[in-house]
């Protein structure tokens, strides 16, 4: 995998880490907190619950009944689909719209006043009773008025989420008085809205009826005026008073001339089609038209004359021409054959005949419909004020019908009306009470007091700016952290130092491996160990210092610059007659003023006699010089000095020295001091390497002596360490 591929798993490795490292440290703060507040803790919730105890003890117990009640947008079908008017009121309704609708009907001062006048609550002592408000006085009306805010400050309607169900509670002093408030509430829920949808169907109907009369009127007025007009313009037409289409009326006139009309239309036809048959017959033979062939007369001559002729050819065969058989024969056939010629003429003129015939009948119903229609044209010009009025009568004849209509809807639905609303549970007399809860207040008591305990806890902690735990060295002041130094167990450092096993010496021995790496360049040449104040441990830790980094072969010296309260030859029983002061005015040497410490292998330089101005003396040119020679003499040169705050010794000292190391001692510095005495430190352009919290008690700071580790190495009987 590429840098670029693993670049955003450790930056996000880091910045999980950097967050579970903040919330350890906020809640070992927390927990260091409360250890050292517990009894403050325990004091404010031990109150608490007492005090939620006492307050239930002495509340009245109150009664909770509850009844349920379904309710829906829409009301079961009673007449049908057909004769259901609100049947699809509440179908495009947002539902959670409706049933909050329905909530803010139930907590209303209206149904309140229902419920009240349903159980006659204001002329009821013991609802009053239940209510503890036994002393009403007043008019009927003021008790009333005081039954109805009991009764709406009492009463509460919920609707648990995804359901239909409303849950209505009512809570007195009385099991009886809650169980039937509780009721009517449910009842008097149903009744009222029964009662505004028949409201709502009477208002409806009174409209409809004012609407249907005056269409009424309208319609008998606008039909009056079409008749009259009618009468007047001679006019006489066959409508139909149920059609809304006004051009569905017409005329006697027009209705013949379109009669008469259809018929010349029809007796054209027929004289077309008889004309092409008289052409056809006669363009053709007499004997080869049809019409002929088909004449039953022609057709039994024929047969006739074809029988006439069989006998004549029969009797010529047998006989001379002049034969009188024959000569009879031959005027019989004479015969039939002028019928037969009169009776084919005879057909062919019928066909003449109906053609003719239809040719005169075209021409009388073309003559009367010429005639009609300049009667119809000049009725059309009388007939444009009747095709209005016609139009506005039907109009009002159509509003007249639909408004008859709903009225009879109206009518037949009004006295049959659904309820949406049903009661799923009654409310029954409650057996316990559901207030006071002891349970229940003495946990919200426990919870109060515990938040109270923790703002408490939390300012004292936010004004309190003393720095207890490690972590206050950082958060407080903002150095970093060199070491924390419990607080010796036998009472003097020199003797737990001079145990090995001692946990004062294991700090101490952190403390020094920290140094080594507390600069670029490793271990400072030259260190200065000071503090805000005075007796905060600085003398000790610098003696430890020194010490140890003698012990590990180091060539070390200690030099005590506090000219003014020393204590370093006190600490470790030297001389004190040259030292420092000595150096620097020039009465002693520095081989005459270094003490050898043959216990611990180091030099030590004390402070001497105490100087009229030690600031001045340790600002001067001697000092750096001291400095600088020392500086190539030993691997380390340690640098007891004086408090920073009020003396200008140690600012003096720290812009020579090569780092500078702050001793805090725990449970008594104060971040305001500390923060002043490094302003002074900075002021000077000194290197401050970070601070060392010592006199520390773990278990005074609210935790346990291994919470920050200084049991981890133990050392059992036989002197062998264990973990």
């Amino acid at each position: 995998m590429d840098a670029t591929t693993s670049s955003p798993t450790l930056g996000s490795t880091a910045a999980v880490s950097a967050s579970e490292s903040t919330f350890g440290a906020l809640l070992r703060h927390g927990v260091v907190l409360l250890r050292r507040n517990i009894w403050l803790v325990a004091a404010i919730v031990a109150i608490a619950i007492a005090a939620a105890v006492v307050l239930t003890m002495l509340q009245t117990p109150r009664y909770t009944a509850m009844s349920t009640v379904e309710i829906n947008e829409q009301a079961e079908d009673v007449l049908g689909a057909e004769l259901e008017t609100d049947r699809n009121a509440n179908s495009s309704w947002d539902i959670d719209l409706f049933l909050n609708t329905q909530l803010e009907i139930l907590r209303s001062r209206a149904l309140a006043e229902r419920v009240v006048r349903r159980l006659n609550l204001a002329a009821n002592e013991r609802f009053f009773t239940a209510m503890q408000a036994p002393d009403v006085a007043g008019s009927q009306q003021a008790r009333f008025n005081t039954a109805v805010g009991l009764v709406e400050a009492n009463f509460t309607a919920s609707l648990p989420r995804d359901t239909r169900i409303a849950e209505l509670s009512f809570t007195s002093t009385d099991p009886n008085i809650s169980a039937d408030v509780a009721n009517a509430y449910a009842a008097e829920f149903i009744q009222s809205n029964l009662q505004r949808k028949f409201d709502s169907s009477a208002y409806a109907r009174s409209f409809v009826a004012e609407q249907l009369e005056e269409a009424r009127v309208q319609l008998e007025g606008s039909e009056r005026e079409l008749n009259a007009y009618a009468r007047q313009a001679g006019l006489i037409r066959t409508r139909d008073p149920s059609n809304e289409d006004a051009e569905a009326a017409g005329s006697v006139t027009a209705s013949s001339l379109m009669q008469l009309n259809e018929s010349a239309n029809n007796a054209q036809a027929a004289r077309i089609e008889a004309e092409a048959r008289w052409n056809s017959e006669r363009a053709q033979p007499l004997f080869a038209s049809q019409t002929v062939l088909a004449s039953p007369t022609v057709q039994a001559l024929m047969a006739k004359r074809a029988d006439v002729q069989a006998r004549l050819e029969s009797a010529r065969a047998r006989y001379l021409p002049d034969h009188p058989s024959i000569r009879t024969l031959e005027a019989e056939l004479a015969t039939v054959e002028a019928n037969l010629n009169s009776a084919a003429n005879e057909a062919r003129n019928s066909v003449r005949a109906q053609y003719q015939a239809a040719a005169a009948a075209e021409q009388r119903l073309r003559a009367r419909v010429g005639t009609l229609q300049g009667a119809t044209l000049a009725e059309q010009d009388r007939s444009v004020r009747y095709n209005t009025l016609a139009r506005e009568a039907d109009t009002n004849r159509s509003i007249y019908d639909g408004l008859l209509q709903r009225y009879r809807e109206l009518n037949a639905s009004s006295g049959i009306t659904a309820s949406n609303i049903a009661i799923v549970d009654e409310a029954q007399v409650p057996n316990s009470p559901s207030s006071p809860n002891m349970r229940r207040n003495v946990l919200v008591a426990l919870l109060l007091g515990a938040a109270l305990a923790a703002a408490l806890v939390f300012l004292r902690d936010q004004i309190d700016d003393r720095l207890r735990v490690p972590e206050d060295v950082e958060s407080k002041v903002g150095l970093p952290l060199l070491g924390v130094i419990p607080r010796s167990e036998s009472g003097e450092p020199t003797e737990a130092l001079a145990d090995p096993k001692s946990v004062l010496a294991e700090s101490y021995s952190a403390l020094r491996t920290a140094l080594l790496y507390s600069t670029r360049e490793g271990l400072p040449k030259v260190l200065l160990v000071t503090s805000a104040q005075a007796s905060e441990g600085k003398t000790t830790t610098s003696y430890a210092i020194a010490r140890g980094f003698a012990r590990v072969g180091k060539r070390v010296l200690l030099m005590d610059a506090d000219l003014r309260r020393p204590s370093l030859h006190k600490l470790l029983g030297m001389d004190n007659s040259k030292g420092l002061s000595s150096v620097l005015v020039g009465e002693a040497s520095l081989q005459e003023s270094l003490n050898t410490s043959d216990r611990d292998g180091m030099h030590l330089l004390p402070s001497g006699p105490i100087p009229p101005s030690p600031a001045e003396l340790l600002s001067g040119p001697r000092m750096a010089a001291l400095l600088e020679q020392l500086e190539h003499a030993y691997d380390l040169v340690v640098i007891d000095s004086a408090p920073i705050l009020g003396l200008a010794d140690s600012t003096e000292l720290a812009a020579l020295a090569d780092g500078v190391m702050v001793v805090i001692e725990a449970d008594r510095g104060r971040g305001g001091q500390l923060k002043n005495a490094l302003r002074r430190l900075r002021g000077s352009s000194s290197v401050i390497l970070g601070a060392v919290l010592t006199k520390f008690d773990p278990g005074r700071a609210g935790n346990s002596y291994s919470y920050y580790g200084y049991d981890y190495y133990r050392y059992g009987d036989d002197g062998s360490r264990t973990t």
